[in-house]
């Protein structure tokens, strides 16, 4: 009987045929330009927000009272729109993502990460940040990314791996590696928190799209630190005190939070408060707008918009920050966040958390401040998002400071202990699982 001939060398003759496939470079030609439309539009979502910004200071500069005013009604436009004609395009973006991921059904998944649904999102959330809102652009970048990398598949047939979860969780990568200019960070949130495993056949995947997408947000912008760079360090054992204090109270700090968050989007007010809600979104929106602005007047206009310019003062010490700016910081961004309109935490987590390592490095006799101010903002951040290791990487990267590796992985490690303390189901998750429910309830 004769024995079958050996298939290897038809294999690779394959093999070779593949990597000469015209189809093949096509395809590979058309995710790299995605991921280079994901690096600009990213890049031109940044420079909206900040022009957004822009008319609102301008408009604070003429009057602190204004926003008693402006605010409502543009948080119950945005609202507005948001719900007759943008559903989805609420919120952070983030557990839109990760509900995406895990939809059984195409169609489903089509409606969330839409290109009309990704404009929308860019638009409407810089439309928030004109009118004060205490939101930032870097969670709706996740939403963007992935919905541009997503839509790809029209053009070209990818693996349907890829099709399913890899151009999702590549997209949403490439938002943050861009949003930031932190490649690293971008890879490592998109293992850590959104994929919440490392697939090999994706990896060249992601890892690719972060790259080229981090390089045209770079083109665009040149080679930036998102909060600027600073070399502050640790000094004596009150330094290391201050860590362990920093981490502590960004964890519980952070881990209420997202227990507020999670109570609210579930059960929203009791009795018929809870009720009135429900029935008239809008109003409600601008009853939120109403209560950010009175925010605002108490903390002297400093709580609104992503709170970029007063972490940068505070990790610079270039300008003057009311020394209960993290606590007020909270306050706005839960206020925002609850009335339904698109933006993420990201940045006003990381600006929160400044504010909290201002404080603790008040407390304590430190010589340089800016070293717990970098941890507060990583240990607030990792007790929001319940994200360690995204959270030590992202601000490492930020604030171009590698000699406090050690500090920020303490400190991100002791926040999310103590988050889950206090809120044991993480903030992402979560959210993604209640509007999985929403979208596409069980059987």
């Amino acid at each position: 009987m004769a024995l079958p001939r050996p298939r290897f060398p038809y294999v690779q003759k394959r093999h070779r045929v593949g990597l000469l496939s015209m189809r093949l470079w096509w395809r590979h030609m058309l995710f790299w330009g995605g991921a280079v439309i994901v690096g600009l539009a990213a890049t031109a979502f940044a420079l909206s927000g900040d022009y957004a910004h822009a008319v609102f200071r301008a408009v604070v500069a003429r009057s602190p009272w204004l926003p008693l005013l402006v605010t409502p009604l543009a948080l119950a436009g945005v609202a507005a729109l948001t719900q007759r004609y943008f559903k989805g395009a609420e919120g952070s973006g983030i557990p839109q993502t990760i509900a995406a991921i895990r939809m059984a059904e195409d169609s489903k998944r089509d409606a969330v990460l839409s290109l009309r649904l990704a404009a929308a999102k860019m638009l409407l959330t810089c439309v928030g940040l004109a009118g004060g809102a205490s939101v930032g652009r870097e969670g709706p970048t996740v939403q963007v990314g992935a919905a541009l990398l997503y839509n790809l598949r029209w053009l070209v047939r990818f693996p349907r791996h890829l099709m399913e979860r890899g151009l999702i969780v590549a997209g949403g990568g490439a938002g943050v590696a861009a949003a930031f200019n932190t490649p690293l960070a971008g890879i490592v949130f998109a293992i850590e928190e959104m994929a919440r495993s490392f697939e090999e056949r994706s990896s060249g995947t992601l890892i690719t799209a972060v790259i080229i997408a981090g390089l045209a947000a770079v083109y665009v912008q040149g080679n930036y630190t998102y909060f600027g760079a600073t070399s502050a360090t640790l000094s004596g054992a009150s330094g290391w005190l201050g860590v362990l204090l920093c981490g502590m109270a960004g964890g519980l700090l952070g881990g209420g939070f997202s227990r507020l968050v999670l109570a609210f989007s579930k059960h929203g007010l009791p009795g018929r408060a809870g009720m009135y809600m429900r029935a008239h979104p809008v109003a409600f929106a601008g009853a939120c707008g109403l209560a950010l602005a009175l925010i605002g007047l108490a903390s002297g206009s400093a709580v609104y918009g992503s709170g970029y310019t007063e972490a940068k003062q505070l990790l610079e010490g270039s300008g003057e920050v009311s020394a209960g700016y993290g606590l007020w910081k909270i306050l706005a961004t839960f206020v925002s966040f609850i009335s339904g309109i698109p933006g993420g935490l990201f940045a006003p987590s990381l600006s929160a958390g400044a504010g909290i390592g201002q404080t603790v490095a008040g407390l304590l006799d430190q010589a340089h401040p800016g070293a717990l101010i970098v941890v507060g903002m990583a240990a607030y951040f990792a007790g929001v998002v319940q994200a360690p290791i995204t959270a030590f990487v992202i601000v490492m990267e930020m604030t171009d400071n590698h000699a406090m590796v050690v500090p920020l992985m303490l400190a991100t490690l002791l926040a999310t202990a103590a988050s889950r303390v206090v809120c044991p189901r993480p903030l992402y998750k979560t959210l993604a699982n209640t509007y999985l429910a929403r979208v596409q309830p069980p059987a």
